[in-house]
């Protein structure tokens, strides 16, 4: 979001932005693939694409098209390799990584505005990145998150589903889900939480989540969509109600599932739900008890336990 308000500012003040975004990596690369900066002919700069003299070196070749407004994008590859004959990057790591630079100068500027209102309403859109530019579909959903197809330096495509936000939903408005919500709110996490108590000092005090609401926990698995971008922890007020939620999400496909409670509680709940028609196969997919193991006393340090997996679990694959 940050990212997309600067390059909205430099733009509000006719400077030419130069977009730089990571749509290649291979091997060992400090740039991830969708990792942006943003670089104003006027030197400053917002985001990363991975740091250093690398970093440094795309900067000052954004800075240089930036001023000169040069209006067709191009492609920058970066080898990590101190022996590669070409594109060098000066790092040591081995991989490479590859880099879009697109132009944006105020004729841009309805793009971006809708770019950052999507983002501030956390609703999908599609951002498009070529040889001839930048397009962004707002009603446009893709099949897979990040898409690069490159034939030669005047025939690629990036494609992007952008404001799609990794969601948390919390069932259990406790004075751990408190943290929780804080933290993951810093996470850039949408936070939703659940109870079913009314008047509850710590959901009502709970100005970190994006969305609250008291419901019947019995019918809550329409509330938690399947996919890659879904995570749940249950952290109910009793096992009677944690086993409730438990046994509507265990066979939903989520990218993570948690329950608080100790081994003998968890022990109690899995032999419950197997009785009931579960599967272990389903349960053995369940992180409980929750989190990393790191001696967690306090509420603040359960809820840093638990991100702390879940972060795990978020990077497994990147």
């Amino acid at each position: 979001m940050k990212i997309w308000s600067f390059i909205r500012e430099e733009l509000s003040e006719n400077n030419n932005v130069m977009l730089i975004v990571v749509v290649e990596r291979n091997g060992s690369s400090p740039g991830v693939v969708g990792f942006k900066m943003a670089v104003s002919e006027t030197g400053s700069m917002s985001g990363s694409i991975g740091g250093g003299v690398m970093e440094y070196n795309m900067v000052e070749l954004a800075k240089k098209a930036a001023k000169d407004g040069n209006q067709k994008a191009f492609i920058k590859r970066q080898n990590h390799n101190p022996d590669a004959e070409k594109d060098k990057s000066g790092l040591i790591c081995s991989g490479e990584q590859t880099h879009a630079f697109i132009l944006l100068d105020k004729s841009k500027m309805d793009i971006i505005n809708n770019i950052v209102i999507k983002l501030d309403i956390r609703e999908n859109g599609a951002l498009y990145l070529n040889q001839d530019g930048i397009t962004f579909d707002e009603a446009k959903t893709l099949s897979s998150r990040i898409n690069y197809n490159f034939k030669d330096e005047n025939d690629w495509e990036y494609t992007e589903q952008i404001g799609l936000k990794p969601t948390l939903y919390i069932f259990g408005a406790g004075h751990v889900s408190l943290p929780m919500s804080q933290i993951f709110r810093v996470l850039d996490f949408t936070v939703v939480v659940y109870d079913n108590r009314d008047e509850l000092s710590t959901f009502e005090n709970n100005q970190f989540a994006h969305r609250k609401e008291i419901v019947d926990f019995k019918d809550i698995s329409s509330l938690v969509p399947e996919g890659e971008n879904s995570y749940a922890v249950i952290m109910t007020v009793g096992h009677k109600s944690d086993e409730l939620v438990l046994k509507q999400l265990a066979t939903k496909n989520l990218k993570y599932l948690g329950m608080i409670g100790s081994k003998n509680k968890v022990k109690t709940i899995h032999d419950s739900l197997i009785n009931k028609g579960i599967s272990e196969a389903d349960l053995a997919k369940v992180d409980s008890p929750i989190g990393l193991s790191i001696n967690s006393k306090s509420t603040a340090e359960i809820a840093i336990s638990i991100a702390a997996k879940i972060i795990q679990v978020k990077n497994s694959n990147s």
